[in-house]
């Protein structure tokens, strides 16, 4: 009788452990937006696909400050997270390959396959691997543009002394311009703007519609074309690793539909948006000519050329920005 009762209480407690969801809770900042966009879907397709047995829970910043996130993952006090490589270099310094000055005008479709591959490559996944992260998706952005205000740059010696909020491509450029690179909170952009401790965003145009930067800027850069960031997917590699076969090809199979949902989102939705919010605000737009143009790429090639010497002793920076550079020449 004792053998029959044994029995069956480690059936049902097999049967539980069958039955019982996998939760994962995902780390993001600020609130739902274009941005997000590739991890909110991610989350309604998993659970949808797994019949609710595997479900993605997010959470906007109660789970940790967007620059710990990498952290979080680390110590797995959550299973995804999304980050921008800007917010701590010197803990991804792989990754901001990505984000350097490649100055071309590349499609959200391309700038999506480029960042996978980079984020593929060997020497980036031994970088990660330091975190017990591994990238699961990016979070493909346009070329970042400025809304600042005060008077319109009219000659590239303007820009001297604009105290800019942006990345670090963006902001190595501007910065032999003279610019200031100032660091405050995304949330606190607007209001930084407003009281004067910064002179404008560097940003892509969910963000700028986002923070509404443009009600207090008076300019706004068309073709800037310095780069943009990198703000992937991250999830820890032992959740990753111990997801069963089902789910972690559900979760495979629905990053690639996220990705493509986010992607079709933002070209139709948020690029004309922002362009129609510009035009309706009155902001005079700033475009740059042939010989402004040229200025900046040389300026680019620089920086392109101090990031290889900056990281050449900490792992083969000259082999990562070669694959990188290919990737984008060939778009």
């Amino acid at each position: 009788m004792k053998k029959i009762i044994l029995i069956f209480t480690m059936g049902f407690l097999v049967t539980g452990e069958v039955l019982a969801a996998t939760v994962w809770n995902a780390s993001l900042w600020g609130k739902r937006r274009a941005f997000t966009e590739n991890v909110e879907k991610l989350s309604e397709l998993v659970k949808q696909k797994s019949e609710g047995s595997f479900q993605i829970k997010i959470s906007y910043g109660g789970l940790s400050k967007a620059k710990e996130n990498l952290d979080g993952i680390s110590i797995g006090a959550f299973e995804l997270a999304q980050f921008c490589s800007f917010y701590h270099k010197n803990k991804n310094p792989t990754i901001t390959v990505a984000e350097l000055p490649f100055n071309r005008t590349v499609s959200l479709k391309r700038i999506a396959e480029i960042y996978q591959k980079i984020h593929e490559h060997p020497i980036v996944v031994k970088d990660l691997a330091r975190w017990n992260a591994m990238l699961l998706m990016p979070t493909p952005m346009p070329q970042y543009s400025i809304v600042s205000k005060g008077k319109p740059v009219k000659k590239l010696q303007d820009f001297k002394g604009l105290r800019v909020r942006g990345p670090g491509g963006i902001m190595s450029v501007l910065g032999k311009l003279g610019a200031v690179k100032t660091g405050v909170p995304f949330s606190e952009v607007r209001q930084a703007m407003e009281s004067g401790v910064i002179d404008g965003a560097s940003f892509a145009p969910h963000a700028h519609l986002a923070t509404k930067d443009y009600k207090i800027g008076k300019w706004a850069t068309t073709n800037l074309n310095l780069g943009t960031a990198n703000c992937p997917v991250v999830v820890n590699s032992d959740a990753y690793n111990s997801l069963s076969d089902k789910n972690r090809k559900i979760l495979i199979q629905s990053t690639k539909e996220a990705l493509d949902y986010y992607i079709d989102n933002y070209d139709n939705r948020v690029t004309g948006k922002y362009e129609k919010t510009v035009a309706k605000e009155g902001l005079t737009l700033v475009t740059f000519n042939d010989a402004q143009r040229k200025k900046l790429n040389e300026l680019s090639k620089s920086v392109r050329t101090e990031w290889v010497n900056q990281y050449k002793n900490k792992f083969d920076s000259k082999t990562l920005f070669d694959f990188t550079k290919n990737l984008f020449e060939s778009n």
